[in-house]
């Protein structure tokens, strides 16, 4: 059965980057649209970013433009989110899900259907 397993979460000072990692167990993460979804406490899951197969191109929420960049590594099978000028608000659960689609990948979480463990990314002085 696919698994996603994430990785790279941390904890860091405002301004700050990380990278985080998502790689599919099963088939070649190319063969889906991957999106990264973050999760605060006491808020809704909010879709960051995500990727489509096949180069149908990437999405951001507005909130991240200019700060995150997603792609998509195929040598190495894995899907990255790397993020620059981390704000305290930025600080989530994040988490990779799996869209089986055709279409140009979407942020809405319902779409998406198997979900990683999640990784914690802290921003704080």
């Amino acid at each position: 059965q696919l698994q996603l397993v994430e990785s790279g979460g941390g904890l860091v000072q405002p301004g700050e980057s990380l990278r985080l990692s998502c790689t599919p167990s099963d088939l070649p993460s190319e063969y889906y649209n991957i999106g990264w979804f973050r999760q605060a406490p006491g808020k809704e899951r909010e879709g960051v970013s995500c990727i489509s197969r096949h180069d149908l191109g990437t999405n951001y929420a507005d909130s991240v433009k200019g700060r995150f960049t997603i792609s998509r590594d195929n040598a190495k099978n894995s899907v990255y989110l790397q993020m620059y000028s981390l704000k305290p608000e930025d600080t989530a659960a994040y988490y990779c899900a799996v869209h089986y689609s055709f279409s140009r990948c979407v942020l809405s979480s319902k779409e998406y259907d198997l979900w990683g463990q999640g990784t914690q990314v802290t921003v704080s002085s």
